[in-house]
């Protein structure tokens, strides 16, 4: 019998093994072979994509949805330059995800190595922390290090490359493995002064706490629930490029420019809130902090000056914890303004409801109200949602317990790649996946992947033929005679997941969307359902 001699990739996939990873989102490439060769004495299991960027995408929406680390392992050199561009997607969403790349040898380094690339700085701009691998007794402790800091503070992406002779190198017997103290989440928390923050709140009329995206999973939801129903005070999460035009937040915006204190809860004063400047945000407003890092409170005091009445070093579910604590009794704060903000955030124009059925080029509205009973009918369904135009129509006319999005960095092409985590992640609940004709172009071939794992999905495309984000855009600021750039033709996107081995329809008339998409998922197959939409400007929804 041949004893196996344990190598640094073993190592790597014990300390994932440690750190309870069951699923790795990859594609192959020489130098992460050896990694593929010890998980075969594993129980994780590989899903492999046809693009690196997927891999990050799944891995993306992997966290998301079940609140573990995200792993994508990827090739070195132009493999980890394809996985590098989702990180962006996933940083914007606070996703806690570890990027783990192939490396040439350490010992070919400035000798003109296969696919040599200094790869940590390339992704160091757009990851939490960034670094390579120096020796075969490190890669586990490594590993744990990565896991840890992603999933720490404000969570976000790291990236760990792993050069092929550490992985390749035989490991000494006392290379160190990493103990549970090496995965736990390190803790961001000052002295947090808890009555210098409800005390401006509690005075003021009309208060408003806004939380980012890390707290807008389902299970975050039901925490920002308890501390809305605990103080009495709204509290409003913010995952859209859109900021506070974003559609599934109704007519917040006419709200929010009322309010005269605001709590950012682990919320960044960004694009997404104007800067706090008016006319989104009323300029007498004062403003409070809790964020997990001291950088983003420095930078919204040189941002606000004297606006920013207090702030503090805290994590956001920590913080959260302590003002519930806090505020035992009812907060005395009107329930008018409560009630004001959610039928606010609830409202849809009654017309949405009231258009006539349409053949041809179908409203976005009527292609996606029908679609709430399949949303309805599980506790655990899921919502995707990418593109421009047609993802902020989709977001407008659904709600669901669970949301992926393409989020505050605006990107677009992830959606084929969320849908297919989500089904890994949700095995029973239904999944609606909308996305644009251009996105769809980005990663089509993953329809492929979701065959081979028997991943069924429904993916509604909104066909109008054109980048509609883009000619809106060019529409409103240079006339109809200046749009260019933007033309796509009505394709026929159903048949290219028919020739991938999946199911698709075409549909051109409202009457049809609900059945096709019944159908659809009947087929227990990936699904595209290929609606020919209006190529409407997403919703601005305003009350009267």
């Amino acid at each position: 019998m041949v004893t196996k001699i344990t190598s640094g990739a073993d190592n790597f996939v014990k300390a994932l093994e440690l750190a309870g990873v069951t699923k790795v989102f990859t594609l192959s490439g020489n130098h992460i072979m050896p990694v593929y060769n010890a998980l075969f004495d594993s129980k994780i299991a590989l899903i492999h994509t046809r693009h690196e960027a997927a891999a990050v995408h799944m891995a993306d929406a992997w966290a998301r949805l079940t609140g573990e680390i995200g792993i994508a392992l990827v090739t070195g050199g132009p493999g980890h330059a394809n996985a590098v561009s989702a990180l962006y997607t996933a940083s914007m969403a606070e996703s806690p995800v570890v990027l783990v790349s192939g490396h040439a040898p350490l010992n070919q380094l400035g000798k003109g190595a296969f696919q040599e690339m200094a790869q940590a700085d390339i992704a160091a701009p757009l990851t939490k922390a960034s670094w390579t691998c120096q020796k075969v007794e490190d890669i586990a402790i490594d590993t744990a290090k990565a896991i840890r800091i992603a999933k720490s503070g404000r969570p976000g992406p790291t990236h760990l490359s792993l050069p092929s002779d550490i992985l390749e190198a035989a490991s000494p017997l006392n290379a160190p493995l990493p103990s549970s103290e090496d995965f736990l989440v390190e803790h961001q928390s000052s002295n947090v002064d808890v009555a210098a923050i409800l005390s401006p709140l509690m005075a003021s009329k009309k208060p408003l706490i806004l939380v980012g995206p890390m707290m807008l999973s389902k299970s975050g939801r039901k925490q920002l629930l308890q501390l809305e129903a605990a103080l009495n005070i709204p509290v409003v999460g913010m995952e859209s490029p859109r900021g506070i035009g974003d559609p599934s937040l109704g007519a917040f915006s006419e709200v929010l420019s009322q309010a005269d204190c605001i709590l950012l809860l682990g919320k960044k004063l960004d694009f997404t809130l104007k800067f706090g400047n008016s006319p989104g945000i009323n300029p007498e407003c004062t403003l409070l902090q809790i964020d997990p890092e001291a950088n983003e409170i420095e930078r919204v005091k040189k941002a606000v000056s004297n606006r920013l009445k207090s702030s503090c070093i805290c994590d956001t579910p920590t913080a959260i914890d302590k003002l519930i604590a806090a505020k035992s009794a009812k907060h005395p704060s009107p329930d008018e303004w409560l009630k004001e903000v959610n039928s606010a955030i609830t409202y849809r124009p009654a017309s949405w409801k009231e258009l006539p059925p349409t053949a041809g080029r179908i409203h976005p509205a009527q292609a996606f109200l029908p679609l709430q009973e399949i949303l309805d009918s599980h506790p655990d369904s899921v919502l995707v949602s990418d593109g421009g135009e047609i993802g902020q129509w989709a977001q407008a006319c659904l709600n669901a317990p669970n949301r992926v999005l393409n989020g505050i960095a605006g990107s677009i092409g992830a959606g084929i790649s969320f849908a297919l985590a989500s089904r890994v992640a949700k095995p029973n609940a239904p999944i609606i996946a909308v996305m644009g004709d251009g996105t769809f172009g980005f990663h089509s071939a993953e329809i492929d992947t979701a065959v081979r794992y028997g991943l069924d999905f429904v993916l509604l495309v909104g066909n109008d033929a054109r980048w509609n984000a883009e000619y809106q855009i060019q529409l409103k600021d240079y006339g109809k005679d200046r749009t260019i750039g933007c033309e796509l033709l009505p394709s026929s996107y159903e048949k290219v997941c028919q020739a991938f081995g999946g199911y698709g329809e075409l549909v051109t008339s409202s009457n049809e969307i609900l059945p096709a998409v019944k159908r659809a998922i009947a087929s227990n197959l990936p699904s595209c359902i290929n609606v020919m939409i209006e190529g409407l400007a997403a919703p601005n929804i305003k009350r009267g």
